[in-house]
């Protein structure tokens, strides 16, 4: 089988992967919970090369996250659930239905507009959802996967209650609750209660999604920066202590600062 552009080709190998009878044995023990983590990890992978503009890799990264969706469906048709090209109808329903000043009749004249009509759209296709499968009282928050990470579901949590009203007037009063947060931190660990403890943390880092919100931040992303730059900068803390011919562990905490804030000076400057 000789590779190609054709989307079909890909279909076909993956097809031929999964066929009992000549296929990959890996491929033929997977199922859709043991591919679940290789789905994300793609997507991530993907966002990496972007950051990075690593357009080469941007481009490898993308391919390894477009297998993803044609081996679900593969696994998805063999079950008989649904095939690829039930996946591709259904996103061009969607997109067709989500975009009426594009393929219909209505206009919009700027993109809020355009975003205010996506909204509302969303809102009428999840009480159809709801209403499928029983449920005449659907919540806002009902489709926030649970699989994202914390921050960023904490994010779109609130983001979804600020629709109806729900949520601070400005940035001091989430500021304010920060503030107020970690005051309860400082309680329960006064208290020596670890239940407390863990769950006003959780509390707080929640308030902070809250503000970086309400900031216009994108909390996930700007986490990952701040592991990226304590990651640079702790490289050059070891970096300095193969100069001096100390090991990190034993340096010193004093010594180790010293090392730091050479790099966070330089970082400044």
């Amino acid at each position: 089988m000789q590779p190609s552009r054709d989307l079909s080709r890909l279909i076909e190998i993956m097809a031929a992967l999964r066929n009992p009878v000549g296929g990959c044995p890996w491929d033929l023990e997977q199922d859709f919970a043991s591919i679940r983590h290789y789905t994300i990890e793609e997507a991530y992978e993907v966002a990496d090369a972007i950051e990075r503009e690593d357009f080469d890799d941007l481009r490898e990264e993308l391919g390894d996250l477009l297998l993803q969706p044609i081996y679900h469906a593969q696994m998805a048709s063999e079950a008989g659930y649904f095939d690829i090209g039930d996946v591709i109808q259904a996103i061009t329903e969607k997109l067709i239905r989500r975009h009426p000043h594009v393929f219909g009749e209505e206009a919009a004249r700027n993109a809020e507009m355009a975003k205010g009509q996506w909204e509302a759209i969303k809102v009428q296709e999840r009480a159809a959802k709801a209403a499928c499968k029983g449920d005449t009282t659907p919540s806002l928050l009902d489709d926030v996967p649970q699989v994202l990470p914390a921050l960023a579901r904490a994010e779109k949590l609130t983001k979804r209650a600020a629709k109806v009203g729900f949520d601070w007037p400005d940035l001091a009063a989430v500021r304010a609750k920060v503030e107020e947060e970690l005051a309860e931190v400082v309680e329960a660990e006064a208290s020596g209660n670890a239940a407390a403890v863990h769950e006003e943390i959780g509390d707080l880092l929640f308030a902070v999604a809250n503000l970086a919100r309400k900031a216009g931040v994108d909390a996930e992303g700007a986490l990952r920066d701040a592991n990226l730059k304590f990651t640079r900068r702790f490289h050059h803390v070891e970096a300095r202590c193969r100069e001096d011919g100390i090991a990190p562990a034993q340096a010193g905490l004093e010594r180790l600062d010293g090392y730091w804030n050479e790099i966070r000076a330089a970082d400044k400057a």
